[in-house]
């Protein structure tokens, strides 16, 4: 049986925490507010399931997967621009793959 996305998200924030990492779930999505307008949360499409800062102070993007998860371009992109600006970012499918971003 796979493991739901859910689990291995929080085994990662588990692992990362005691690596000396801050993390923090971002869900991202719409909902509509009371009179049915569109209220959007989270940083922004794309962007990923965890962010944090590393130990040493350096960003973190983590976005998590099931074995058989596929990334998005739009998620692809996130991780590339945080890449590019000198944070530490990709995909996760276990907790120490999310180590493995996070620490030099």
């Amino acid at each position: 049986m796979a493991t739901a996305e859910t689990n291995i998200m929080n085994a990662c924030m588990v692992a990362l925490s005691k690596a000396g990492c801050l993390v923090f779930r971002n869900n991202v999505g719409v909902l509509p507010d009371r009179d049915g307008r569109p209220i959007r949360y989270g940083l922004g499409t794309g962007s990923s399931d965890l962010i944090g800062i590393c130990a040493d102070g350096v960003f973190l993007a983590i976005e998590v997967k099931t074995a058989a998860g596929r990334v998005s371009p739009a998620q692809e992109a996130f991780i590339a621009a945080v890449r590019r600006q000198g944070g530490r970012a990709g995909v996760a499918r276990c907790p120490d793959d999310a180590l493995r971003i996070a620490l030099p």
